[in-house]
């Protein structure tokens, strides 16, 4: 084990050392050394470097330095001259790096699940320790509520990634990452248990949160220093696209990823393609015809199934709620503040039960009268398959007089 720490410890130190001379690169440049002088040097000493990694550490330097706004400005756009060889040369030869790849978008997920347990939850935990009251119980409940988000990061590793791995003979450090997962998991379900009926045991919530804040630290470790490097070292750009294509289906970690489009994009003797069509009972539309009739209805649908989960939303110019793909694949009650999950259990419970199939609601909201209304969807048999949930800004409507004919 000492031996583990040690080389983890050795990774760590050459990781800061190669920050440290990215941040001189920039501080060299903001004292007047010259652009390629600038780029020789980091060529022979760094070699690669993300677009991510640039970003973050000119804001460091910029609030480390106090650097004013214009300077900092034009000190930017010199870094991406110092950087454009550098950058190209990681996208060609690291794929990972690339928006979209699936790795990619776990490593965006990682670094906000990491501002959320090491920014949001650890001070909501501090002031919970000194005071658990109800608004420091509900500001972690709500964190709570995000971190099980989480579960769509594990849940894409765990169907689409591993079982790649398998077919390479990769099986020790999916199965204990498994475990891990679910114990991740149920870490959070038990806090969030907790802090729902809390019944003043405020240690035993600081213990699970605690955890629950370490073990998701360790865990983005071993993915980016385990998981990734094995997984790219042995699947082929063939199945990245595979895991790309079918991770929307299982939704996304508190992020909205871009689309993927390496310049090779065939699967086998398969073109990637959206030219499929759907037969329903009154026609036949392609996949592209259906989504832009969707995005140009003039009202914002969204559709939970039957488990609760958030499947789809439409997406017009001017959405009402904003909604991000994030949502994909989270529970519509984690979608709400604590404080009002109640009233949207009570309505799905009305719709499962058979006792309504819709409910309406009108609210003001920024200048829009909206009109709110919950569909329950059922199929032939008359069995419950989700809500729908139809909002509208009837206020143009409500202004209408008289008639307008098409003629006219």
């Amino acid at each position: 084990m000492s031996e583990l720490i040690n080389n983890r410890e050795q990774n760590k130190m050459s990781d800061i050392e190669r920050e440290a001379i990215i941040k001189q690169s920039f501080k060299d440049l903001h004292n007047g050394k010259s652009v390629e002088e600038i780029k020789s040097h980091l060529a022979n000493k760094v070699g690669y470097i993300t677009i991510g990694e640039i970003s973050r550490l000119q804001q460091v330097l910029v609030e480390e330095e106090n650097i004013p706004a214009g300077d900092a400005t034009e000190i930017c756009l010199q870094h991406r001259e110092i950087f454009k060889d550098l950058i190209e040369e990681t996208l060609a030869s690291h794929p990972e790096e690339q928006p979209g790849h699936p790795v990619h978008t776990f490593k965006l997920e990682n670094r906000e699940l990491e501002k959320l347990v090491n920014g949001k939850v650890k001070k909501h935990l501090e002031l919970f320790e000194v005071d658990d009251h109800h608004e420091n119980r509900l500001k972690l409940l709500e964190d709570c509520n995000l971190l099980l988000d989480i579960r769509k990061h594990y849940e894409r590793k765990e169907q689409l990634l591993f079982p790649y791995l398998e077919q390479y003979g990769i099986y020790g450090p999916t199965n204990m990452m498994w475990k891990i997962d679910d114990f991740i998991v149920d870490a959070i379900k038990d806090a969030k248990r907790l802090l729902t009926d809390y019944d003043g045991d405020k240690q035993a919530v600081i213990e699970v949160i605690t955890f629950v804040v370490d073990q998701v630290d360790e865990m983005i470790y071993r993915e980016e220093n385990i998981l990734f490097p094995m997984s790219m070292n042995n699947l082929t750009e063939d199945e990245w696209l595979k895991i790309a294509r079918e991770s929307d289906e299982i939704g996304f970690c508190l992020i909205s990823p871009e689309d993927w489009k390496p310049e090779r994009n065939v699967i086998g003797d398969e073109q990637i393609s959206t030219k499929g069509f759907i037969k329903m009972e009154t026609g036949i539309l392609s996949l592209k015809q259906l989504e832009l009739l969707l995005n140009h209805l003039p009202v914002d649908i969204t559709f939970i199934d039957k488990d609760d989960v958030v499947r789809y939303f439409s997406k017009g110019k001017e959405r009402i709620f904003a909604r991000t793909k994030a949502v994909i694949g989270r529970t519509v009650q984690n979608c709400h503040p604590p404080r009002s999950v109640h009233v949207v259990e009570e309505l799905l419970e009305d719709f499962k039960s058979g006792k309504k199939d819709t409910e309406d609601f009108w609210i003001k909201v920024k200048g829009k009268y909206v009109y709110i209304r919950y569909f329950a969807v059922r199929d032939e048999a008359g069995e419950y398959i989700g809500t729908m949930e139809f909002s509208q800004n009837i206020a143009p409507i409500q202004e209408i007089e008289g008639e307008k004919r098409i003629l006219s």
